[in-house]
């Protein structure tokens, strides 16, 4: 792998796939005449519309979503930024390949297939105060990685990580590609004290300073401030539209990932949805940033694409009515006296 190959992931975000739009309009054409006053089910109306749109066909479908978790572990660690220790990210993959994990339930629940990717648990990133995070070899490695774990068979798709002190490197991310400093963005995580929260901004404040002269551009952020498995998730993410998946996103770290993709080209996540809005401070003022209002706000902070795949029981729930209601024809309805 070369420089080249992140050049390509450039060039991607230069030729976007855009949304189907006679799929979009079947979709919405079939809501109109359902036995329903307009917009009665909200949000579940326009998941079908997305739906439709981003799979490209009409009616959309649910019989191969997908959940990947990516891991890697973080050379930052050394300064302090975790409550655990980095071993906790190879005791968790073992938890997640022998089915313990929530993420695990959550994915049999709502019928997903399920699959873990470790990038280099042995050899963490660099240090981002003291250089890049990782190479440019490195970086691009892992975005292919994580290209080439989605699925083609896919209809919908959740992305999660592992990593004991991604969200150091997610608010590093974040500052490096929105403004502002750690105080802005650094939270609890994995629940450090009052204390480690001001370790991480000073943290985050000396990578900013350190990697000064790259932050015009998101993906020198991401190698330099970043993660391999932070890298996976943006290819893997990127993958998806270009074969037609629609996306949930999940937390602060996966939407730091999706944000490198964003910050680059404003329509790099329209085939996304956020499934959630998690307890870390920093993820709500993300999402704003990334322009996506969250399904579900049950101050879940776990992680694992956990907040994600719940919201798969949204999307079910979507599809179910979507293709399933009769039409006012069909069940003999007038259309103006359906029930309010």
């Amino acid at each position: 792998m070369t420089t080249s190959a992140i050049d390509r992931f450039r060039q991607h975000l230069s030729e976007l796939p855009e949304i189907d739009t006679d799929a979009a309009m079947a979709a919405a054409t079939r809501d109109a005449v359902l036995t329903k006053p307009a917009g009665s089910l909200g949000r579940l109306e326009e998941i079908a519309v997305w739906l439709s749109g981003w799979q490209g066909q009409h009616p959309p479908s649910y019989i191969h979503p997908q959940v990947i978790v990516f891991a890697g572990n973080h050379g930052i660690c050394d300064q302090g930024v975790s409550a655990f220790p980095q071993e906790v990210t190879h005791q968790m993959v073992a938890n997640f390949n022998s089915g313990g994990a929530a993420i695990n339930q959550l994915a049999k629940a709502f019928d997903a297939s399920f699959s873990v990717h470790a990038l280099d648990l042995d050899r963490p990133t660099e240090d981002f105060t003291r250089g890049p995070a990782m190479t440019e070899e490195d970086c691009a490695a892992a975005l292919q990685l994580g290209w080439d774990s989605v699925a083609t068979a896919t209809d919908i798709l959740v992305v999660g990580e592992m990593g004991i002190g991604n969200t150091t490197v997610a608010a590093a991310l974040a500052a490096a590609l929105f403004g502002g400093g750690g105080s802005n963005w650094a939270g609890p995580g994995t629940g450090v004290s009052t204390e480690g929260v001001q370790r991480k901004a000073k943290v985050i404040d000396q990578g900013l300073v350190r990697h000064a002269d790259i932050l015009d551009d998101p993906f020198k952020i991401l190698q330099h401030l970043g993660g391999r498995e932070i890298a996976a998730m943006a290819g893997a993410i990127l993958s998806a539209r270009f074969k037609k998946i629609p996306v949930l996103l999940d937390g602060f770290v996966v939407c730091a990932a999706a944000a490198i993709l964003h910050k680059s080209n404003n329509a790099a996540l329209d085939h996304c949805l956020a499934g959630h809005v998690s307890g870390e401070p920093g993820h709500a003022i993300l999402l704003q940033h990334l322009e996506k209002e969250p399904l579900l706000m049950l101050k879940m902070r776990l992680g694992e694409g956990s907040g994600a795949a719940l919201a798969l029981g949204i999307v079910q729930g979507a599809l179910a009515t979507h293709n399933g209601m009769a039409s006012f024809a069909d069940a003999g309805v007038s259309s103006g006296t359906a029930s309010e």
